[in-house]
């Protein structure tokens, strides 16, 4: 029988870039199990491959395992678990507004298999009054289950890490929720926030779009200068050096990925389409490849005679993560300007890349989408690169 001391964790979505370095930080504290249905990760996963790259998970994922954490496609062990994680937000739809489509077809599954007494934790971003919906709804089904929001706060591919170094949130809608998600925190050793699941909800897209607009920032920058024919990173050291109220200032460069843009979207939505700021940032982010597109055809007019090098596909350096790549728009307005346009990246999969070497032998210039550390040490043969990132130390001018 089962130690009645120890509490029993269900992490469904377990094997993604959110649930999996839970699941492996939870490992060393509670029985931990993951429910997932992509049956491909779940293989990996149980031979203790992360289907993903994240900084020291490997080894840990192979402890973890060893220490019983258990991986299924089947949710028949969730009944019998004292917290069960959901690792699904609220994603935007094609007018970008939150879609509750996912979440609703999630609880209702769950519905079969969750129990009085649980507690329920919410861990991906939400629009803002989700968790309060899910808890009226679970009540209004009969299930008197502790309905709890802590968001995950981390940087993809340094999850694991700051999962067991960063304050984490909790928030519940009554304080034995709340003293059960503190329960299941607390063996880590992080500094526990105690919020209430609105404060936390807003907490969670606070982060991220703070971090939008911040790019953004150092974007529009990057544009005023270039239009001056100035280069952006002389100013920028300038600006920063020895001046530490310029110090968060950052570089310019893509802003993408599955976070960022959909959480301002969210926070627009949420204050009645008049979030003007980040609707803003959105069109100086989302704007950046066309302008770069239209600087090359400027410095180069037989920019329709050339094969441009795009490296780096991922939304961002050192990842394999192509979710809402801004190189892939890049890639498409440049298809449209120049003979042809070959991509490359050394750690994303997708059949239509080549590779690295071709696409370095074939292309008149290049252009760093994503700044892997690799592409510093690469021969470009004397060939032009476009580096907005100032990844290579050259500057930035297009």
């Amino acid at each position: 029988m089962r130690d009645k001391t120890r509490k029993k964790v269900a992490i469904v979505g377990g094997c993604g870039h959110v649930g999996l370095p839970l699941a492996i930080a939870l490992a060393p504290h509670h029985p931990v199990c993951i429910y997932d249905i992509d049956m491909a990760a779940i293989e990996l996963v149980k031979r203790g491959q992360l289907p993903f790259l994240d900084d020291g998970a490997e080894e840990a994922l192979a402890q973890a395992l060893a220490a019983g954490l258990q991986v299924s496609a089947t949710p028949e062990q969730i009944p019998e678990c004292d917290y069960v994680v959901v690792i699904i937000g609220t994603p935007t739809d094609e007018h970008l507004n939150p879609s509750f489509t996912s979440i609703d077809r999630l609880l209702h599954q769950l519905h079969e298999v969750l129990r009085d007494h649980q507690t329920l934790v919410l861990r991906s971003t939400l629009y803002p009054g989700t968790s309060e919906r899910i808890h009226n709804q679970l009540r209004k089904r009969g299930l008197q289950v502790e309905v709890t929001f802590c968001p995950e706060r981390v940087a993809e591919g340094q999850a694991l890490k700051e999962i067991r170094s960063l304050p984490q949130i909790v928030s519940g809608f009554s304080p034995k929720g709340v003293s059960a998600v503190r329960a299941l925190f607390a063996p880590m050793g992080v500094e526990i926030i105690e919020l209430t699941p609105l404060e936390a909800e807003l907490a969670k897209l606070f982060n991220n779009v703070y971090r939008y607009i911040t790019f953004a920032v150092a974007n529009q920058f990057f544009m005023l200068a270039s239009e001056a024919n100035v280069d952006f990173y002389r100013v920028l050291h300038a600006v920063k050096h020895r001046y530490p109220r310029a110090d968060h200032l950052p570089n310019a460069g893509l802003t993408a990925g599955p976070c960022l843009f959909k959480d301002t979207m969210q926070m627009s939505a949420f204050n009645n389409n008049r979030f003007f700021l980040g609707h803003a940032a959105m069109l100086v982010n989302e704007g950046l490849p066309q302008f770069i597109v239209n600087r090359m055809k400027q410095r180069w007019p037989d920019l329709a005679d050339k094969t441009v090098g795009l490296l780096g596909m991922a939304f961002k350096a050192e990842s394999d993560d192509s979710r809402e790549s801004l190189s892939y728009k890049l890639k498409k307005i440049l298809s449209l300007h120049c003979a042809e346009v070959l991509s490359c990246d050394p750690y994303v999969k997708d059949p239509a890349l080549l590779p690295e070497a071709k696409v370095l032998e074939k292309a008149d210039l290049f252009v760093i989408g994503a700044p892997h550390r690799r592409y510093r040490t690469l021969d470009f043969k004397g060939k032009t690169v476009v580096d907005v990132w100032n990844h290579l130390g050259r500057g930035a001018m297009i």
